[in-house]
């Protein structure tokens, strides 16, 4: 974790008083430390400025790290160069759930960059662009400056965006946020143009980050020019960690590569960010790519003269390890390697001396004794938590005579050098993944007798998301040899997600191994586990499926989704309600409803053959003359985050959070009226009234107002307490009837018994059934009228329910943001709001008595069915659609309460 040194401070921007007002909820600060902030309060700036975007619910103190780290790194040089960080206000709006004010947001950053730039322009190094750093949603409104009109690509030249979810939203709860999506990825990728000089890096969290999948956050290659580039930290040198989503603000490993290479970044000619597209993207390689153990250097000269009178020493095993300790002189040890091209393909090295300095050469032309000139291959090295490795194939330097490690005189420290002459062949072995069904009762072995460096352990047919493994390492030393460090790396080559364990030898080591991004289909490499082992070791490998980690991914990857399969179980226990109300007289309720009608095979497969179909011409056309949107199905599959099962594993997730939903509000709603009951005295029975009063007409049109002039979320949670409240009421009232008809049964057989005498006894005569056994029978079809309408009501309380929970992030930001301005615009629920109080304002005064007999019945209890499909084919990925299917079929009941 980063920590300031001294008392963090935030100098407020004055912006000019039109930007002031019609931004009144954002603003604009420089952050400082000390004596810097105490100098820069004047704002007479002479540093390189950065401007830090908060992401969602962010705040804009969140700067403080790298402002900090850079303070403190430019103290080091003596100010020889620094950055001075901007920071924005945004009033920890909930924008990744709310999509209506990210474009707001955009256009105030605009504001702010050209307020930035002013503050320099009388500088002798004025800057004429600035550097971006932004953290989650803030990433995405950095990009979504270049869809601006009036903006200039050339104000930003370099974007670190940190765990930001570029591909799409991680809940698509409105078409605000839909649309900004579609705008900034259709901008970026038709409009390349525009960002050919910005240099992007998308750094995400791996799997600790909870809340935005590290997959969300690939910024593909642009196809005209290679600006971007995504790693997520856990493949970071240096960081080799895995962040959560607010961590990955302040983790000081990270931060500290992140500073690294902004000051790498520096033009010693301007004293600002390098120009060179080029030159940026090979320090952002440099740093968070592969590091190769030594400082940036621009263009390194790689002919280097061997000077010193030192020792050389010639080795002519394939194999050699040196331990150092206490050396006075400097050392050249020399591999020839004429005589091993034939033998071997590749020389391997390491040292576990982590300093800069250069360490290994190849040797053009060398004497019998010692080389005057060779190249320095320690470029090519990779810095690894505990070693320094390089690894040259050897077909690729022809040219070179001798390989030269390089050991300096040292005090007091002890390292060890290892090379060693190896054939690719030998060292590369196969390892067959198990199967996803396995549940981890089979696994895939392999036994490593290790005489050398490294290995490579190639995982096949390892390359989709839904895969998951346990990987179990078992290391076995000679009982003489002393406790050595293993390094095992699990390389993913389509994308920069390596994850690294360190493990002790001899030691059992577990490592999880599954993915961020799915390989492409044209891509034909293999994911491996790299082994940097100890020499006369054992390596026992062991992997086997991980049904848990399966589970887990499917959650990752479609957690999101679940809402969209719970309503489509409520759906369809909803016409299963209706059904039985036709074929019986009576209505289930909601729990039995569901484990009888709940069942996958009357959703998926409808959805699944509309995809297959999709795949041909004709249907494609005939799909696009009814102007229907794309299968939700089809879209993630062409990010390859599909495939057949998930979506039966997520109907069963739906069908069991729908089931205990509904056992938890039976509990909930028998708790709330028995409070009701202790409160107040029962009204009794509410007999058949009008659908619709003046009253209730004028509540009506309320709500509807409100929701036009302040939030439309607002009336739809106003309008679901009441129906709330007119429920639980009529439970209780229900309640004391059936207890006051229970009461006495002794008696109840009685009447029973003498009114069939009676009728016996007067059956040639006109006499009816006794008036007491004509109004005892009355009660009861009057109960189970309204115990019938109850058990609707309840189902459409679930529904209204879900409905509320995914309108609730406009009401939260609409009621945080209620003192700059009453009414939420855009207000994505407005027009949902007016049409679900219409509906609800009859629906809670309903009966099933009048339904049963409405000629609609039928339809509207199949109609159900079709829109839980519905709601599986277009929500997943559009959960602002699902709540309009609900309501059409609340629509439809209403209809069959009045024709």
């Amino acid at each position: 974790m980063t920590y300031m040194y001294e008392y963090p401070e935030y100098v407020k921007i004055k912006l000019p008083k039109k930007i002031s007002r019609r931004y009144t909820a954002y603003e604009l600060y420089l952050y400082g430390e000390g004596n810097y902030a105490e100098e820069n309060k004047n704002l007479i700036l002479t540093g390189i400025p950065v401007l830090f975007l908060p992401g969602n619910a962010g705040s804009y103190k969140q700067v403080r790290s790298l402002g900090s780290i850079a303070l403190r790194k430019a103290e080091d040089i003596d100010f020889k160069y620094h950055f001075n960080f901007f920071t924005v206000n945004f009033n920890e709006e909930l924008v990744a759930l709310y999509g209506g004010s990210l474009q707001r947001q955009t256009r105030f950053v605009h504001e702010c960059i050209k307020v930035i730039l002013k503050l320099y322009k009388d500088q002798e190094f004025a800057p004429s662009s600035v550097a971006i750093v932004g953290h989650s949603m803030g990433g995405l409104v950095a990009r979504a400056l270049l869809t601006l009109k009036n903006f200039k690509p050339e104000l930003i030249n370099l974007l670190i965006t940190q765990a930001t979810p570029h591909v799409a939203p991680v809940m698509p709860l409105d078409k605000y946020l839909i649309d900004f999506y579609t705008a900034v990825n259709n901008h970026w990728t038709l409009k390349a143009q525009d960002v050919r000089n910005l240099t992007t890096l998308s750094v995400a969290g791996g799997f600790r980050d909870y809340q935005v999948r590290s997959g969300l956050a690939f910024l593909p290659r642009l196809s005209q020019h290679s600006s971007a580039l995504f790693v997520v930290s856990s493949a970071v040198p240096r960081t080799w960690a895995s962040t959560d989503h607010l961590s990955i603000v302040w983790c000081k490993e990270l931060i500290l590569a992140t500073i690294r290479a902004f000051f790498d970044l520096i033009d010693e000619n301007t004293k600002q960010i390098t120009e060179d597209p080029k030159k940026r993207m090979s320090v952002l390689n440099h740093h968070f790519v592969r590091h190769p153990a030594k400082f940036f250097e621009e263009g390194p000269e790689t002919l280097t003269e061997l000077k010193g009178a030192l020792i050389w020493i010639k080795i002519e095993n394939s194999k050699w390890t040196y331990t150092v300790y206490n050396e006075s002189d400097g050392k050249y040890f020399m591999f020839p390697l004429s005589n091993h091209r034939k033998t071997y393909s590749h020389v391997h090295c390491q040292s576990n001396m982590l300093d800069t300095s250069s360490w290994i050469y190849g040797c053009l032309n060398s004497s019998s004794s010692m080389c005057h000139e060779g190249f320095d291959l320690s470029w090519k090295a990779e810095l690894l938590p505990t070693v320094k490795v390089v690894t040259l194939k050897l077909q690729d330097y022809p040219s070179l005579s001798d390989l030269v490690v390089y050991v300096p005189a040292v005090n007091g420290n002890k390292f060890t050098l290892d090379c060693e002459l190896v054939k690719e062949d030998s060292r590369t072995v196969q390892l067959p993944v198990t199967h996803l069904f396995s549940f981890g009762l089979s696994s895939s072995k392999i036994v490593l007798n290790s005489t050398g460096l490294i290995y490579h352990v190639q995982l096949q047919h390892f390359g989709q998301i839904y895969q998951a493994f346990k990987i179990y390492i078992e290391s076995h030393c000679h009982p003489h040899k002393e406790r050595k460090t293993s390094v095992y790396r699990l390389h993913i080559p389509w994308s920069h997600e390596d994850s690294i364990t360190v493990s002790k030898v001899p030691s059992f080591t577990e490592i999880s191994a599954k993915l961020h991004i799915a390989q492409p289909e044209n891509d034909s490499t293999v994911a491996a586990l790299n082994i940097y082992s100890s020499s006369d070791c054992q390596y026992e490998v062991t992997l086997k499926t991980s049904f848990s980690q399966v589970l887990g991914q499917v959650i990752r990857f479609h957690g999101g989704s679940l809402p969209v399969y719970v309503i489509s179980n409520m759906l369809l226990a909803y016409g299963g309600q209706l059904s039985t109300l036709i074929s019986t007289g009576q209505c289930s309720d909601f729990v039995h409803a569901l484990a009888r009608a709940a069942r996958p095979y009357k959703v998926d497969p409808v959805v699944n053959i509309i995809k297959f179909l999709l795949g041909f011409n004709w249907f494609k056309d005939i799909w696009n003359v009814l102007f229907l949107p794309e299968l939700d199905a089809v879209v993630l599959n062409k990010q390859d985050t599909w495939f057949p099962l998930v979506s039966l594993i997520l109907f069963l997730f739906g069908t069991g959070i729908a089931y205990w939903g509904g056992i938890l509000f039976s509990s909930s709603l028998r708790l709330l009226s028995s409070l009701w009951l202790a409160l107040t005295r029962p009204s009794g029975l509410p007999k058949d009234s009008k659908l619709m009063t003046p009253r209730r007409a004028f509540v009506a049109i309320l709500l509807v107002f409100v929701s036009w002039t302040t939030c439309g979320a607002f009336a739809i949670l106003i309008i679901y307490l009441h129906y709330m409240f007119k429920v639980i009421k009529l439970h209780s009232n229900v309640r004391i009837e059936q207890n006051v008809l229970n009461m006495d049964p002794k008696h109840t057989k009685e009447t029973s018994d003498n009114s069939n005498k009676e009728t016996v006894k007067n059956c040639d005569s006109t006499e009816t059934i006794p008036e007491a056994v004509a109004a005892s029978l009355t009660t009861t079809s009057a109960i189970d009228n309204v115990v019938n309408s109850l058990k609707i009501h309840i189902t459409v309380i679930h529904l209204l329910t879900w409905i509320v929970l995914l309108s609730l992030p406009s009401l939260i930001y609409w009621f945080k943001n209620l003192r700059y301005k009453i009414r939420l615009d855009p207000d994505p629920c407005r027009t949902m709001a007016i049409i679900l109080v219409s509906t609800l304002g009859i629906l809670m005064n309903a009966s099933t008595s009048k339904v049963k007999s409405s000629k609609l019945l039928k339809i509207a209890a199949q109609l159900p069915l079709p829109l839980s499909v519905a709601v599986v084919a277009f929500g997943p990925m559009h959960l602002y659609r699902v709540p309009y299917f609900v309501i059409f079929s609340l629509l439809l009941h209403v209809l069959c309460c009045i024709v």
